[in-house]
């Protein structure tokens, strides 16, 4: 029988155990939330760690992460691995976003549909190079699809994507081929409803 969850969700990052917030996202479905941007610097600067660890020996020369939860994920794996230069895909079309590459991408947590946009500014600095793609947690996998696309328009050579938590299994069949390429320092299942609480769904669909 699968274990059942009321309020949290205990769930190792690494080495760092933490629980996260569950939260109901349709009727009878729910997720574990991880919001990096509200777990502290030693939290990130440990994760960013372990995490830049997991992605040292594909040798990175930039590493790339999507706005907004994924900026500390960058900066800290970045910081770890002795780069000082990392990529943000937006989210919001800004001023100077008029004639970004872009990619349609719809998340679990955010009930429309987004576009990631790559500044052709940064485009040199991505063309020709070794890139690892990170961000926090992937669940449908359109996110990693969208930004792993981007990152190929601007000429990236991607060499590893590297994730704070992966839930459950559906991205593997999003990314197909690219989901070789994952490490994650944790794994996180979804939620079904049940008449005691919410029941973890390690099928992720």
């Amino acid at each position: 029988m699968p274990e059942v969850h009321t309020d949290v969700y205990p769930v190792a990052i690494g080495a760092q155990q933490v629980e996260l917030p569950l939260i109901q996202v349709a009727p009878d479905r729910a997720i574990s939330l991880l919001m990096t941007i509200d777990r502290g610097v030693g939290f990130m600067e440990r994760a960013g760690v372990e995490l830049a660890a997991l992605l040292a020996p594909t040798h990175p020369e930039v590493i790339a992460s999507a706005a907004t939860l994924g900026i500390p994920v960058a900066i800290e794996v970045s910081r770890a691995l002795g780069l000082d230069d990392y990529v943000i895909l937006q989210k919001t079309p800004k001023v100077h976003l008029g004639d970004a590459l872009s990619e349609p991408v719809q998340s679990v947590t955010t009930p429309t549909p987004q576009r990631l946009l790559l500044d052709r500014s940064r485009v040199p600095v991505l063309a020709g190079r070794r890139v690892a793609l990170v961000d926090d947690v992937v669940a449908t996998g359109s996110s990693l699809r969208a930004g792993l696309a981007l990152l190929r328009a601007a000429g990236a050579h991607i060499v590893g994507v590297g994730l704070l938590l992966s839930e459950g299994v559906a991205w593997q069949r999003e990314l197909g081929e690219d989901a070789s390429m994952v490490r994650a320092l944790g794994r996180i299942p979804g939620f079904q409803r049940v008449p005691e609480g919410w029941a973890e769904d390690w099928t992720g669909e």
